[in-house]
Parts: C-alpha cells; sequence; structure tokens
C-alpha cells in the first residue's frame, strides 16, 4: 500500500546511519538497543538537513534515536485514543469531527511521535475495513469533517488515497476533508514530482469537497527549497495549507526560533493554526517536554515580534478531556480553556490551576 520510492531514499537503520553521522561505540550500541524497541526510519533528504558535527543539531533531536527513549515515564496513549475508537483504525473524540488511522508508515519517523505505540510497528489500530469506518460517518450526522492521519497517510499509493477519497468525499453532511503529513517536509518530491496525486486532490478539492493539508513544520531548517517547492504545488493544487508545531526541547525552545518558523510558514502561505505543547509519552517525554510555564514565556516572547497572520496560532494541549488553550500565568495560578471538549459541559470551559514548579500536563497541576 505504501507509495513505489526507491529504497536508497531512506536510511533504515544503526547501520546505515552511522555513515552520515559519527557515532561513538557506546551510542551506537545503545542506538542498536533502541532500533529494537522503535524502529529507525529517515529519508536521505531529511538526513541532508542535519548537520553531522553538532550532535545538538536540532533535526538531529527530531529523526535520529536517543538513548533518552529508554526511559518510560510516561503513558503511550496520552490522548485516551483507545478509548474514543469505535471501529478499528476509526476515533470520534469530539462531535464534529472523525479520526481516520489510515496506515502505520510514515516517510521518516519523528522521535517525539505521539503514536510512538503503532507507527512503524505492526498494529491492530490501524483501519481494515474501510466499509465500517464509512459506515459510521454516514450514520453519525454530527460529524461535518474527517482527519486522514496515521502514520502518515501521503506514504500511502496514490490509488490508495483515490479510494479514500471516492468513498469519504460524497458524504454529504460533510464540510471538508484533511490530510495530516510530514511528507511535504521529510519527502517534498513525493509531492512535486506525482502529478496523478496533484490532480487527484485537486479534482476533490474544486468538484465535491475542500481539502485542507496540516503539516508539522517544527524549525525553521525544515523550511527548504524542496519542501517550499511541495507546498507550491498544493497550493496551485487549491488546497489550503494550516500547520501544527510541536514544543521540542532542544529543537524549537527559543523564542527567536519559534519566531523565525512562523515567519517564514506564513512567507510561503502556511497558516500558523497550533502549538502543541509536548505529550507525556513514554520514551519521549524525559527529552522533549518542558514545562508549561517555560512554555507559555517562549510562545509569548515569540508573539511579541509577530504580526497578526503569524500569530493566529494557539499554545495548546492535547489532553485526553480535549484540546485546551494555554492562556497565561498570574502569580501562582495558570488560566487554560477547552477548545475542543469530550464532554459537552467543558466546551468552552474557561478555568485556572493552581501552577506547580515542574508542571508539564494538565496533570501535573493542582
Amino acid at each position: 500500500m505504501v507509495c513505489q520510492i526507491n529504497p536508497k531514499s531512506f536510511v533504515n537503520s544503526v547501520e546505515e546511519l552511522k555513515q552520515f553521522i559519527p557515532l561513538s561505540p557506546k551510542e551506537y550500541k545503545q542506538l542498536k538497543e533502541i532500533e529494537k524497541i522503535h524502529p529507525i526510519r529517515i529519508t536521505r533528504y531529511y538526513l541532508s538537513l542535519i548537520d553531522p558535527k553538532d550532535p545538538k543539531d536540532p533535526i538531529r533531536q527530531i529523526i535520529v534515536p536517543s538513548i533518552d527513549e529508554l526511559d518510560l515515564t510516561g503513558s503511550y496513549d496520552t490522548s485516551g485514543e483507545a478509548e474514543n475508537t469505535k471501529t478499528v483504525g476509526l476515533q470520534h473524540k469530539y462531535p464534529e469531527t472523525a479520526l481516520i488511522l489510515s496506515t502505520n508508515r510514515c516517510a521518516a519517523y519523528c522521535r517525539h511521535c505521539f503514536r510512538k505505540r503503532l507507527v512503524g510497528l505492526p498494529s491492530k489500530e490501524i483501519l481494515s475495513i474501510f466499509d465500517e469506518a464509512i459506515d459510521y460517518i454516514k450514520k453519525h450526522k454530527e460529524i461535518d469533517n474527517v482527519l486522514i492521519s496515521g502514520g502518515d497517510p501521503l506514504v500511502l499509493k496514490t490509488e490508495i488515497i483515490k479510494q479514500f477519497l471516492d468513498k469519504v468525499a460524497p458524504i454529504k453532511h460533510l464540510k471538508y476533508i484533511r490530510f495530516g503529513s510530514r511528507v511535504p517536509i521529510v519527502l517534498p518530491r513525493r509531492i512535486y514530482q506525482d502529478k496523478e496525486l496533484l490532480n487527484l486532490l485537486r479534482d476533490y478539492s474544486r468538484k465535491i469537497r475542500p481539502i485542507f493539508i496540516v503539516t508539522h513544520f517544527n524549525h525553521p531548517t525544515e523550511i527548504t527549497l524542496e519542501s517550499i517547492r511541495a507546498i507550491q504545488c498544493l497550493k496551485d493544487a487549491g488546497l489550503a495549507i494550516n500547520n501544527q508545531t510541536v514544543l521540542l526541547k532542544g529543537v524549537n525552545d527559543n523564542s527567536k526560533i519559534l519566531e523565525d518558523l512562523m515567519k517564514k510558514l506564513v512567507g510561503i502561505g502556511i497558516n500558523p493554526y497550533y502549538i502543541f505543547q509536548c505529550r507525556p509519552v513514554s520514551r519521549v517525554k524525559k527529552h522533549f517536554q518542558i514545562t508549561l510555564e517555560k512554555g507559555l514565556k517562549i510562545v509569548e516572547d515569540a508573539k511579541k515580534n509577530l504580526d497578526g497572520h503569524s500569530k493566529r496560532f494557539k499554545y495548546c494541549m492535547a489532553h485526553k478531556t480535549g484540546k485546551i488553550e494555554i492562556l497565561g500565568i498570574l502569580k501562582d495560578e495558570i488560566f487554560l480553556k477547552y477548545n475542543e471538549a469530550k464532554d459537552p459541559k467543558n466546551k468552552s470551559r474557561f478555568f485556572k490551576k493552581k501552577l506547580t514548579k515542574n508542571a508539564a500536563w494538565l496533570d501535573d497541576l493542582k
């Protein structure tokens, strides 16, 4: 089902990785242990963005395994995805949105992935009987949009993507369809070299149902001539593009980096959409998550130098109870608001919590 791309375009092991990035014997041995648990997959293009001489290079932090992945602190399902699964591969947490897990594959496996439990691994959570998901969506008229995610749906063969759209797009009570993807960032030529894919997206978006692409740019280095070309092709096909960024320690936990990223995104026609607090995921939390206090300061300092278009994003937590915007801190209290909520009673609820020193998630607050 995965699109046909030259296997030589990828690095899939520590053995291959050491040809591009210097690894000490100790680091090599440690990464071999991690590789057994969570696989490695990096496109050579994305690997080329790394400065091999800098062990703290931000792209390296995103995509190259770290010994900290042996730390099990946290949970593999921080957002309650299991309890919101209605049929295999389909989740329904918020009334208006259905989420389809189309694949467990990505073009590159980000080390901070919140679906680390399934990406690149055998999984029973991925969509297997498409008609069951379609029947569920048809029966639930409150659903007005479908988010096709994974893994990464744009690694699927174009004919498979067409099958998805053939079934989903005609559902009358849907207003639009979204694809969540890192492909424009880690494998941009998958977009600009596949005219069939672009024509497919153009036809469906213009004639049947609007299609949005949700990208995941996390650092200014990811905005290259190649990725800009991919984005421009998607825009030329008539698709709107929004971006979600994850606030990551050692990658973009700096107001100047965040400011630069947002300005560059707007400059290439992408709408900043969300900045997400890194989730407390097992094998992720220890080395990627920063405190809410630090995160809010970084975000607000970045916003001071951004115009209206580049600071439209909201700083949020994707908690199991809903999508919670992090609004501000006054003395020892943090103020929050539900932008989305599983429980209808919480919709748009404004509330505050006692801010503890090392709090990095809602559950850490008093």
